[in-house]
């Protein structure tokens, strides 16, 4: 086990006081946030006058006490600076634009050739995606707090560098540095499961669980993992590849070269070709956009269309089977389905999830599990990859430890 400094500790229980501020909205006490988060006041106290010091917290209001003294409200100084938020796709790039309660202030999209996108193709999308954003809203460079860059495949996260993306064939290429030539933003890269992942901690499905699995369905497939809480990232950041783990033997092929996996069902190319095999010659098996075809499959779905009811079911099954598997190897408390997918299909792929998951799943940790949809009001990429942006400005020893010596400093002199 990896051991924890003091910072470490610290820094986790600033998180953790944080994170109440987005989950619950609005102004806290410190007393509720000591009852929320099981710290004591003590702790919350010195936290909280910490993060007041680096202008993260303001008092906005006192809030009366039944007779006592008034308690002070505490909020999330939004003036404090701003973060970015990446999602590189497989065909676009969006750029988003947050103040520090994560309150979108502009959103750039941009998109990417369809075949052989090269990085430095992508790295200019990004440059050109956070110029435009800082410009739109008048924002100095010097007052962004911080980027989130989310990346397609796998991400080896301290060095920065996309290891292999199985979009575009790459391998081993140093995102970050590249970045960090056009940039002048502290940067932090990740990929989409993990940035999905924390948006739902954040502010979805996983603020009041500990044991939490996010399933994204775009393109691109894979589950991320809270366990106790904390988000897990496995030995080399690799954790999640669910997508491509075996649905079928030797079923049809996919992009990583393997053969039957769980992407090339439920992904967006997989629900396609399901169309293509239901009804070869149905017109909506051969359009350009994917998500306009999914969106096309539920309102011919709702309106009984026997083609796309069989399409969502097959999907349905397919997905259910899929995610039997995480409910009997992470017995989680919540199960969220997101992303494109399933914001094409909605209810009715949830519905034919939760049928076929009855099939697969163990009773007792099915009986224990919520399958939900996605209820976040927002790109869960680009959100999740902002707050990696904030957890890095949390994690700023530099800053908050520059923050505890003068407040040591200032309790010497009193």
């Amino acid at each position: 086990m990896a051991h924890r400094t003091s910072q470490d500790i610290r820094f986790l229980n600033r998180f953790e006081v944080m994170q109440r501020f987005y989950a619950d909205g609005g102004a806290r006490t410190r007393q509720e946030l000591a009852a929320a988060t099981g710290l004591s006041f003590a702790t919350v106290a010195n936290l909280t006058a910490e993060l007041i010091d680096a202008g993260v917290l303001v008092e906005s209001g006192r809030l009366e006490s039944g007779g006592g003294r008034p308690r002070a409200l505490l909020a999330v100084n939004a003036e404090r600076g701003a973060l970015i938020g990446v999602d590189v796709a497989e065909t676009s790039v969006r750029t988003e634009l947050f103040d520090l309660t994560l309150r979108q202030l502009h959103v750039m999209e941009r998109p990417l050739p369809a075949d052989g996108v090269a990085p430095d193709v992508v790295v200019a999308a990004i440059e050109a995606g956070v110029d435009a954003v800082l410009a739109a809203t008048g924002t100095p460079r010097e007052r962004v707090l911080g980027a989130g860059v989310s990346v397609p495949g796998l991400v080896e996260r301290e060095g920065g560098v996309s290891t292999y993306s199985p979009y575009w064939s790459w391998r081993d290429v140093p995102m970050r540095s590249l970045l960090a030539e056009r940039l002048d933003v502290p940067l932090h890269l990740d990929n989409p499961l993990k940035a999905s992942t924390l948006a739902e901690m954040w502010f979805g499905g996983g603020r009041e669980v500990d044991d939490l699995v996010v399933v994204t369905l775009r393109a691109g497939v894979g589950a991320g993992f809270a366990i106790g809480g904390t988000l897990y990232r496995g030995a080399t950041n690799s954790a999640g590849e669910w997508g491509h783990t075996c649905l079928v033997l030797d079923g049809r092929p996919c992009r990583c070269g393997s053969r039957g996996c769980v992407e090339a069902y439920v992904g967006t190319r997989g629900v396609i070709e399901t169309l293509r095999a239901v009804a070869p010659a149905d017109p909506l098996a051969h359009l350009p956009d994917d998500a306009a075809t999914l969106r096309s499959l539920a309102l011919r779905a709702a309106d009984g269309d026997s083609v796309a009811t069989e399409v969502i079911a097959r999907t349905g099954r397919y997905l259910g089977a899929a995610v039997g598997s995480l409910v009997n190897l992470f017995n989680p408390q919540v199960i969220v389905l997101g992303n494109q997918v399933m914001e094409g299909l909605g209810e009715q792929l949830l519905a034919a999830t939760r049928s076929a998951l009855a099939d697969h799943a163990l009773a007792q940790p099915l009986r224990a599990v919520d399958l939900r949809r996605s209820a976040l009001s927002h790109n869960a990429v680009t959100w999740g990859a902002a707050a990696f942006a904030l957890e890095g400005f949390l994690g700023d020893r530099e800053l908050f430890g520059s923050v505890s010596r003068t407040r040591a400093a200032r309790s010497r002199t009193k």
